[in-house]
Formats: C-alpha cells, sequence, structure tokens
C-alpha cells in the first residue's frame, strides 16, 4: 500500500529553519515524483517543489527559492525539504505527494497539484516570534 508520512514540522522564529522529511513506503521513488505543497488557513494549496523521478530535477515556486532546498535519498526511499530563512508567511500545513511521473513539461506538476496521486496527512509549520 501506498503510504506517505510526513515529519518535522514545528513552532520556529523569523529567520530559523526546519527540515521536513516524507517517508515514502509501499512503492520506491525511482518511478514517482514527489512534491511539496503547503496550505495556510483562508488560501489554496500551493506548491512548493518537487523532485523528479529520473534524474533528480529540482523546481521551486518563486516565494522559496534560494531558501528552500528539495532532496532525496533513494536509499531511505525519503525525501527532504530544508527551509532556511523561515518567514511569518511560510506558516502553513505542508504535504508532500507522490506521482506517477509522465511527461510533464517543467514546473507543471508545481502548479497543478490535482494531477498527484497521492498525498501525506500534513504537518504544521508555524513561524512567529
Amino acid at each position: 500500500q501506498v503510504q506517505l508520512v510526513e515529519s518535522g514540522g514545528g513552532l520556529v522564529q523569523p529567520g530559523g529553519s526546519l527540515r521536513l522529511s516524507c517517508a515514502a513506503s509501499g512503492f520506491t521513488l525511482d518511478f514517482y515524483a514527489i512534491g511539496w505543497f503547503r496550505q495556510a488557513p483562508g488560501k489554496e494549496r500551493e506548491g512548493v517543489s518537487y523532485i523528479s523521478s529520473s534524474d533528480g530535477s529540482t523546481y521551486y515556486a518563486d516565494s522559496v527559492k534560494g531558501r528552500f532546498t528539495i532532496s532525496r535519498d533513494i536509499a531511505k526511499n525519503t525525501v527532504y525539504l530544508q527551509m532556511n530563512s523561515l518567514k511569518p508567511e511560510d506558516t502553513a500545513v505542508y504535504y508532500c505527494a507522490a506521482e506517477r511521473s509522465g511527461p510533464h513539461p517543467p514546473f507543471v506538476l508545481l502548479r497543478l497539484w490535482k494531477l498527484w496521486d497521492y498525498w501525506g496527512q500534513g504537518t504544521q509549520v508555524t513561524v512567529s516570534s
């Protein structure tokens, strides 16, 4: 059974860092893209970052570029999101998702969250002083 479990969320001060983990089971990362999305109260779900299944190419939303880094450890079947220089506007529930990779143009999976096949339960990130 396909499962995704996020961890690493919490309360952090502005300018601080957090590292989120997405542990996958029931499938291997070499056939799936893994993405991070977030949803703040009153806002639509938005794509943050994703990593491709084939070559490990990474993609980022403009709002997090230069501050967040996505990476994967295939041996551990885990994807990470390193978040640095956190801002209050980063506060949201963060979800990881998996998609059986198709021939998508760059950034399509980041923009269209409904294309993703599997979702984790989410982890809360709160950035506040």
